[in-house]
């Protein structure tokens, strides 16, 4: 076995089912891709060409997995605060995002976030978004794992006049992007509430003639499920059952009004469920009910949705607070352990997010997406157990290295593929510009 790369000096966490983690171990990469993971003393026996990532007595394990953000949204963080999403959605944003995000402020809004998302540990992200070709570029200049869709609304959005050009957009994307290292093209119906049922089947027939993944927002608020009840007579998800919308390859955003009834139906599709618990706790839209998806099974994971709901794209402190709200709601400390929370995080997004197979877990014929967290500071020792110090101790500001595909993005903190500076001056010249515009 040859590498040509090894992350060493720190304990592994393979995220492998009931796989405990490895003191003193390593991970070896060729071509992007894991093909060995276990102690350092045998990964790097016979290793003398291999470059070497040193943990540095931290830990190494899969990088974080955002299954539900807005990317470009980066750019009006901050525009309109303290409000429900019906006001916060139509009143403020899509007239800022009518406005202001044509396709270069949505490229420079997401490569501050893949920016921002490296440096916080997370490897891959779902996107929901606009100008899907300059959210690629992007992406992939800054060394990000995406799926990346062209966003479809019942009204004209920032780069489509009609859902005709949506839908024609998304098919030229899924058909030039199969097999892409790093970007998986998608579709993405807004909402049931935004987007006619006609459309919403095309969507569906658009996603299973590709093969490709649904994103779509649902039974986010109590309002939408009024609406779709009184207009549909079943619920969301019911509505979605019965037009044929749901399937594994769907991944639902929010799910926090639900009944049993609903997440039966989520189950029996093996529905993807993102659940984003800052962003609907800052609306006040509500919790989405975790301990029970979990408990039957549900595929669930952690999304942040977009900087301008959350205000950040820092995953790890997302699942962190979250760990503890529902500890605090349930009156029950087990309801979601520590290595459910890390495991929510990492394997858990990649079900999700449907790349399972190629992503979430160090083993042996995944790509290579995995981040270093340093325990060099005092609040970091000791750490007797590393899933209980990654869930209640550590910062996303601890990942010191980042690695996506095999690719060395993050190295010392330090973002290897974007001009951090550069970006950041860019980034205030244009949002100074937004803000006059915003205040006219």
């Amino acid at each position: 076995m040859e590498a040509d790369l090894i992350i060493t000096g720190g304990t592994v966490l393979p995220m492998t089912p009931g796989a405990a983690p490895i003191p003193d171990g390593a991970v070896a990469v060729r071509s992007g891709s894991i093909v060995a993971v276990g102690p350092a003393a045998e990964i790097a026996s016979g290793q003398r060409d291999a470059e070497v990532l040193d943990a540095d007595g931290g830990l190494i394990l899969p990088g974080f997995v955002n299954t539900h953000t807005h990317l470009a949204m980066t750019l009006i963080r901050g525009v309109a605060e303290d409000l429900p999403l019906k006001e916060w959605l139509e009143d403020h944003i899509w007239p800022t995002e009518r406005a202001l995000m044509n396709a270069d402020t949505v490229a420079l809004g997401t490569r501050l976030a893949a920016a921002e998302s490296l440096q916080a540990g997370v490897t891959c992200v779902c996107d929901m978004y606009f100008h899907a070709q300059r959210v690629i570029d992007e992406v992939v200049k800054a060394g990000l794992r995406a799926i990346v869709p062209e966003s479809l609304i019942d009204l004209p959005t920032p780069s489509c006049p009609t859902p005709e050009a949506a839908l024609a957009c998304q098919r030229d994307l899924l058909e030039r992007y199969v097999n892409h290292p790093l970007v998986v093209p998608a579709v993405a119906p807004h909402s049931p509430y935004m987007v006619s049922a006609a459309n919403l089947v095309k969507e569906a027939e658009l996603a299973e003639e590709f093969g490709a993944p649904l994103i779509i927002h649902l039974a986010e608020t109590r309002w939408e499920v009024e609406k779709i009840t009184a207009e549909k007579g079943v619920s969301p998800v019911a509505y979605l059952a019965d037009l044929g919308i749901l399937s594994e390859r769907t991944i639902a955003a929010h799910c926090v009004h639900v009944s049993e009834a609903d997440l039966d139906l989520l189950g029996e599709f093996e529905v993807g469920i993102a659940s984003n618990p800052v962003s609907n706790l800052k609306l006040a839209s509500g919790l989405a009910p975790l301990p029970q998806m979990l408990a039957r099974g549900l595929k669930v994971a952690f999304g942040t949705d977009g900087a301008a709901s959350n205000n950040t794209l820092d995953l790890l402190r997302d699942a962190q607070l979250a760990s503890l709200i529902y500890k605090g709601i349930t009156g029950d400390p087990t309801c979601i352990p520590a290595r459910t929370v890390v495991e929510m995080l990492t394997i858990g997004g990649a079900r999700v997010l449907g790349l399972a197979e190629k992503i979430g877990t160090l083993e042996p014929g995944k790509r290579a997406d995995i981040i270093c967290v340093a325990l060099d500071r005092p609040r970091a020792v000791p750490a007797y157990d590393p899933f209980s110090h990654l869930v209640y101790a550590a910062r996303s500001a601890d990942v010191t290295h980042v690695v996506v595909d095999g690719r060395i993005v993050v190295r010392g903190r330090e973002l290897q593929t974007v001009d951090v500076p550069a970006l950041l001056v860019d980034v205030r010249t244009a949002t100074e510009t937004l803000r006059q515009r915003i205040q006219q």
